[in-house]
């Protein structure tokens, strides 16, 4: 196999048919060190891609008889640090210091889903999660057989034979390197189990190693999508529906095939793609075809429409997701209700790289060059990328070899698979490599959106102020019941559309200790796409849940701090980075002139984030100026990267507060670039501390749990300042 971006090859593959020891035998007489499960390929020449390897016991590692070590990263990298955490997993068990290590992606295959259903998925905040075992495990056998290999040499006890900086040590001083030993280690059975670190034990686990992508990133030679495939590959750019489930009724390709370059026009499922030499031309074509459109029957929604709907649902009788108490009698007391209903917008993704995938299909065979978060996946929920590709270019999955590039950005939109199916079924109709780009107008109009959602809040205080009744209503499209139907039976699709945990999720499962509580969902159907989008759900029930909350400690006269604090007696994490934010936030000294600031507290993926956020308004204009993020995510792999990553999800639900909304109008969206749909400015980020809480507890996430608090921070920082509840985003002053 070449890079990534040359020819694919043609491989037999020849693992099928052999055992693990004929297969190590054959790769230690070629040369082939100690792989833990990644086979080589006999290459015959430059025809068609290979077929998949045998994966055996363990697919993520590699280390060679020049002494390179390479973990095979089964995550994507869209600038979250997996390619340089995963390896650190290996390295602490490896016994080797992380700058001995480099990490290649690996191919979709069912031997890296280690995701939920076994899935090859980079999602949920779950990179760490799901891969903490498997590479540890990766990393403790092979140093187990190095070893096992050393104390054979040597005529020794294995636990006479110490193993530090990749190196075997004799008890006299003498030493072996891992590349010395690990022809001789791949001849042995790899062992079951073999015990792993403890915390205590940790020299890799838990450093701030510099970033393995930054050199490739920083020189231009990392491959993101738009870099990827053969050198001869064409480009196409795809007409398509503006309307929600508008569908082709003709076209005419006079216009577009005039054009310099352009080399033919093809009908797709998802509307027309114009190929040519180049993206130029291929645009331009694109422009200058006449196409008639059948819009359908959702060519009048707009906005409004899109409100009343979620309204009128909210106000119905929804799934009940949680039910505590004899909330009912409290109710329909005599005693005061407090209302409150909050309202948020639908919200594109904006990957800095837009849309796009390479696909050839030739001989039979499919290959794909993909930013992908999603490789591949059992026929049992749909398929990834791999499975997707094969189907829409009529090749079969066995047949499809998926090339995971660097991603410019995903939140969620990369799982989607638009792009991949669009550009295999192309594939499968012209010849030769093609990649189909989207412009941002593509990307914008056509994404797979956040929900809007209507939150409907009935509240009863105590005498003492604290909450004893709270009832949340909410309304909102399905993402499950959108995927649901082409994955499983009708129950578990019955199951998304009545009480999708995606859309309830920090709701139903809000930490407050309330006597008296009712968490509802009703579903919407519109057609609008939705989809995931960075921390999915918890991105509106934070805000939601963390404004109310406030509204609720100033009607009862008390300190928003004070008030969470007491409300959350029962949940020792959560109260842990509360009190941190509020003493790094100096919470109870006075703030300067014409400031105010605000806080709030959520939980997410397994991890515990508070926020404080210090605001003023001028001219109108409202600036953060500085927020305060404590995180409690169990144990930590690279600090540097977990701060990384709560600075940008701060700044991701900032842009959103502050600016993200998506209108429809005519059944369409309304806005198309930057320029209508903004992204906050560097000279409008705020300072941002980020303090980690030491723990032992497992890991959680740390891509997603930054987003959910800082948009309720800012909004209670608005209304300490002003008075003026905020209940809609994005944040309107008034």
């Amino acid at each position: 196999m070449k890079d990534q971006h040359g020819d694919p090859i043609e491989g037999r593959d020849i693992g099928k048919n052999l055992s693990r020891r004929s297969f190590v035998k054959i790769g230690v007489l070629a040369g082939a060190g100690l792989t833990l499960g990644v086979s080589y390929r006999v290459i015959k020449g430059p025809e068609a891609p290979p077929t998949d390897a045998v994966f055996s016991p363990s697919a993520f590692l590699r280390i060679d008889v020049d002494g390179s070590i390479t973990v095979m990263v089964a995550k994507s990298e869209m600038g979250q640090g997996v390619a340089t955490a995963l390896p650190q997993l290996v390295a602490e068990e490896l016994h080797v210091p992380l700058s001995q290590v480099s990490f290649a992606f690996a191919p979709a295959h069912p031997a890296y889903g280690t995701a939920m259903g076994g899935m090859q998925l980079t999602g949920g905040s779950t990179s760490i999660r799901d891969s903490w075992f498997p590479l540890c495990e990766a990393g403790a056998k092979a140093r187990w057989m190095l070893r096992e290999a050393a104390a054979q040499r040597w005529g020794l006890a294995p636990d006479q034979v110490q193993m530090n900086e990749g190196k075997a040590l004799h008890p006299d001083g003498s030493k072996l390197t891992y590349a010395q030993l690990a022809s001789a280690a791949a001849l042995l059975d790899i062992p079951k189990d073999v015990p792993l670190k403890g915390p205590s034990e940790f020299r890799v686990i838990g450093t701030p190693a510099p970033r393995l992508d930054v050199p490739a990133k920083t020189t231009g030679e990392a491959i993101f999508g738009m870099d990827a495939g053969p050198s001869n590959t064409r480009v196409a750019v795809v007409a398509r529906s503006p309307v929600f489930g508008g569908v082709l009724r003709a076209f005419d390709s006079t216009g577009a095939l005039e054009v310099q370059g352009v080399d033919e026009v093809v009908e797709l499922e998802s509307g027309i793609a114009v190929v040519a030499d180049g993206y130029v031309a291929a645009k331009e074509g694109r422009d200058l075809l006449t196409i008639e459109w059948a819009d359908g029957e959702w060519s009048t929604l707009d906005d409004t429409e899109i409100s009343d709907l979620l309204k009128e649902a909210a106000d119905e009788d929804g799934a009940t997701v949680r039910k505590e108490g004899d909330i009912d009698s409290v109710l329909t007391s005599d005693r005061e209700q407090i209302r409150a209903a909050y309202t948020l917008p639908y919200l594109a993704h904006a990957t800095m790289e837009p849309m796009n995938c390479t696909a050839w299909v030739r001989n039979g065979q499919c290959t794909v060059w993909a930013p992908t978060q999603f490789q591949n996946a059992p026929g049992l929920v749909g398929g990834g990328a791999r499975q997707v590709a094969a189907k829409a270019a009529g090749v079969s999955a066995d047949n499809t070899v998926v090339h995971t590039t660097f991603l410019g950005g995903g939140f969620g939109r990369r799982a989607e698979q638009d792009f991949v199916r669009e550009a295999a079924e192309l594939a499968g109709k012209v010849d030769g490599p093609v990649k189909v780009i989207w412009t941002r107008e593509d990307d914008m109009q056509h994404d797979f959106y956040r929900p809007a959602s209507y939150h409907d809040f009935s509240a009863v205080l105590g005498v003492d102020g604290m909450p004893e009744a709270w009832c949340h209503r909410i309304a909102s499209q399905s993402i499950l019941q959108r995927m649901v139907p082409s994955w499983v039976p009708d129950f578990a699709t019955n199951w998304a559309g009545t009480s999708d945990p995606t859309s309830t999720e920090g709701a139903q499962d809000q930490p407050y200790h309330i006597p008296n509580v009712r968490v509802t969902y009703s579903k919407v159907d519109l057609p609008v796409p939705v989809g995931f989008w960075r921390s999915v759900g918890h991105t509106q029930n934070a805000f939601v849940v963390e404004s109310f909350i406030d509204e609720l400690a100033d009607l009862a006269g008390q300190d928003p701090y004070e008030y969470r604090r007491e409300l959350l007696s029962e949940h020792p994490r959560h109260r842990a980075v509360l009190d941190t934010v509020a003493e790094a936030s100096e919470w109870a000294s006075p703030v300067p002139g014409g400031r105010a600031r605000g806080i709030a507290v959520a939980e997410s993926f397994g991890s515990f984030v508070a926020e404080v956020a210090e605001i003023s308004i001028q001219d109108g204009q409202l600036h953060v100026h500085k927020v305060w993020c404590a995180i409690d995510c169990g144990m930590v792999v690279n600090p540097a990267i977990v701060r990384a990553q709560m600075e940008s999800g701060i700044v991701y639900g900032l842009t959103a507060a502050l600016y993200g909304r998506i209108n429809i109008q005519g059944g369409r969206v309304v806005q198309s670039n930057f320029h209508d749909y903004q992204m906050l400015r560097m000279r409008d980020a705020p300072d941002i501390e980020v303090i980690l809480l030491p723990s032992q507890e497992a890991p959680g996430g740390v891509g997603e749990p930054g987003t959910p608090p800082i948009a309720p921070a800012v909004t209670n920082a608005v209304f300490a300042l002003t008075g003026q509840r905020i209940r809609e985003l994005p944040i309107q002053i008034v």
